[in-house]
């Protein structure tokens, strides 16, 4: 198993760990150490990877990246009552070029996924993002992103990749396997018109800042349908985080970045997470990035098998008339989580290859029956006829 991109953790943050409380994180972790090495990884569902990468930052002014201070924070928390087993695997340091970094961080991300443990990515820039999907390209047959961000991150694609462009190539690079992406909190004056008109013409999802704010119950069924989840740094507002963070007045605060975490954690989809745009030693950054990781890996560890709609006696099925559309929706029974499906279109060369069930809300069957179209649905047939 070809883990030697991988370094252990500091013994600076080893040392910490040694005076935490026997029933802290840190003492419950599988640690990646240089006297032992990498940990034995049987039985481990979850694992924490820094990558020291952040050449392709647009803003990029040679520093170097550590994350002793996330990880001294993490170790001293304590765990929920979880049953999952988490390792820490260590950094990837900056390869030669780029590309190198990129190579290894898609070739850890690939062995994690097939392993079925969830890798935990804290990372330099978001670019990172391009290698993660790249290793899903033999795993799934479509991906879905999803990205808690101010910025669309869509860029220019005939310029070389950074952390404001990713998406761009992520769009337009072979094999194609990005079937949506939706972007969580964006703040529109920091988006071009171009660029919001794109994302609508691709029928992509967005959400404004003030939309989630004022309800984040919105975030449950877009984390339900995403395969990986990232969050930039830059959207959290800048009183909450440490000084070389600050960017914006405006953004989400801890709690609610917490609870989007919670919610990637609980989808059974997600399968890749990341915290990106870390760009010193910070206390308060390391704790406020320490906590989002708890709530997400507390997520994983309430995660619920609630989508087999083989058996009828799991879900009811509800037909909604819609001017001359039938929407049709589906409950759980065990945990009341809706869903609507998606209808196979097979005169064309669609996306899917059957018919594929969309995450949804109850106040979507509510509109439904009012005679409204839920915009999701609306925007993933559509994409599924392109």
């Amino acid at each position: 198993m070809n883990f030697d991109f991988l370094s252990p953790v500091s013994e600076f943050v080893l040392a910490q760990n040694e005076l935490n409380s026997k029933q802290s994180f840190g003492k419950k972790c599988r640690l990646h150490t240089k006297r032992e090495g990498i940990p034995d990884l049987e039985g481990v569902k979850l694992a924490i990877i820094g990558v020291c990468e952040n050449r392709n930052d647009v803003n990029y002014l040679n520093e170097t990246i550590k994350f002793d201070a996330f990880r001294a924070s993490l170790y001293q928390l304590y765990p929920g009552n979880w049953h999952l087993q988490t390792a820490d695997l260590g950094d990837i340091k900056q390869g030669e070029t780029v590309e190198d970094t990129y190579f290894a961080l898609k070739t850890v991300i690939n062995i994690l996924i097939e392993k079925t443990i969830i890798p935990i990515v804290i990372g330099g820039s978001q670019d990172l993002l391009y290698p993660i999907y790249r290793a899903f390209d033999n795993v799934v047959p479509m991906v879905n992103l999803v990205n808690v961000d101010t910025h669309f991150d869509l860029g220019d694609s005939n310029l070389p990749i950074n952390n404001s462009s990713y998406l761009g190539k992520i769009i337009l690079d072979q094999p194609y396997n990005l079937f949506n992406y939706s972007v969580l909190g964006y703040q529109t004056y920091f988006n071009s018109q171009e660029e919001i008109d794109l994302m609508e013409k691709l029928y992509f999802d967005a959400y404004r800042l003030g939309e989630i704010t004022s309800n984040l119950q919105l975030v449950e069924p877009v984390m339900r349908d995403a395969s990986i989840v990232g969050i930039d740094l830059k959207s959290i507002k800048a009183s909450e985080i440490g000084i070389k963070q600050h960017h914006s007045p405006n953004g989400f605060d801890g709690q609610q970045i917490c609870a989007i975490s919670r919610y990637a954690g609980i989808s059974n989809k997600v399968r890749a997470f990341g915290i990106f745009e870390y760009k010193s030693e910070n206390l308060l950054t390391g704790m406020f990035m320490a906590q989002a990781v708890w709530y997400f890996i507390e997520g994983v560890n309430c995660r619920v098998k609630d989508d087999d709609f083989s058996n009828n006696n799991y879900f009811q099925k509800y037909n909604v008339l819609v001017e001359d559309d039938e929407l049709i929706f589906y409950k759980s029974i065990k945990t009341g989580r809706w869903w609507i499906e998606i209808p196979f279109l097979p005169d064309i060369n669609n996306k899917l290859k059957k018919h594929t069930l969309l995450p949804c809300m109850h106040q979507d069957y509510v509109n439904a029956t009012h005679g409204n179209i839920p915009e999701r649905w609306y925007k993933a047939y559509k994409k599924n006829s392109l």
